[in-house]
């Protein structure tokens, strides 16, 4: 076993209202384990981050974060079926798209801007012009 062994990393995400963001994530489908001293810790199986009652607007529309899932279609499904423009007042989920680098993806935004995109790896895909060390 290495010393520099690592166990987790979790990003630290803003939120402008508390309860609200709670909430959102809670519909998008995230278990929360726990909220104490304004940091709620959420997960879905074993990825995980932390929802902080911390807002600065540039930080919150700069950040994105990324999931990637088994089944792009269904969350997208899900993800729509939500009507998040009208709960929570942010955009509606971005059309799924098959990237060039290899990823089937969309975007959700967050309440206070935070960017989620969420990915599937396209099967089968043959990256171009992408050299290997030798």
């Amino acid at each position: 076993m290495s010393a520099l062994e690592v166990v987790e990393i979790k990003a630290f995400v803003p939120a402008r209202d508390f309860v609200q963001s709670q909430q959102f994530y809670r519909d998008l489908g995230f278990t929360i384990a726990s909220v104490s001293g304004g940091v709620a810790y959420f997960h879905h199986g074993p990825s995980a981050f932390l929802l902080q009652d911390f807002y600065v607007e540039a930080l919150a529309h700069n950040l994105q974060m990324h999931l990637l899932v088994t089944d792009a279609q269904a969350w997208h499904d899900h993800a729509e079926s939500l009507d998040l423009p009208t709960r929570y007042g942010v955009r509606a989920p971005t059309e799924l798209v098959d990237q060039p680098w290899g990823m089937r993806d969309f975007s959700v935004f967050d309440p206070c801007g935070v960017c989620w995109r969420i990915a599937q790896n396209i099967p089968g895909f043959q990256p171009i012009g992408r050299t290997t060390a030798e």
